[in-house]
């Protein structure tokens, strides 16, 4: 894969969680220098990292590196994975309930 579309990928995945570079590169222990030349496609990734990556952003090596486009209920479900990535067991339980609470009153009044 061209290394310039697996850096959008990043950035397009580390923007979405508001996370800022250093932040990745503190997370995944590497340097935010490093980050940068990889969202830029200037370095590449050993497996080793594009995994601690991967993990970071919550999504998957294989989405990192495909070339495919996923559907938007794909997309919601991404989204959600990497909302809850990184949370106790104790905070998701809390967003499951806080859903199914809102869903609950969604059901109720439509």
């Amino acid at each position: 894969m061209e290394q310039q579309a697996l850096g959008k990928r990043i950035r397009e995945e580390r923007l979405k969680l508001n996370l800022t570079q250093e932040r990745l590169a503190e997370d995944v222990n590497l340097s935010t220098a490093y980050i940068g030349q990889i969202e830029r496609g200037e370095r590449s990734l050993t497996l080793e990292n594009l995994a601690a990556v991967a993990n970071r952003l919550g999504v998957t090596i294989d989405y990192l590196l495909s070339d495919s486009v996923v559907s938007d209920s794909d997309g919601q479900y991404r989204l959600w994975c990497q909302l809850m990535n990184g949370r106790t067991e104790e905070q998701k339980a809390l967003a499951i309930n806080m859903v199914k609470l809102m869903f609950g009153y969604l059901d109720e009044n439509s």
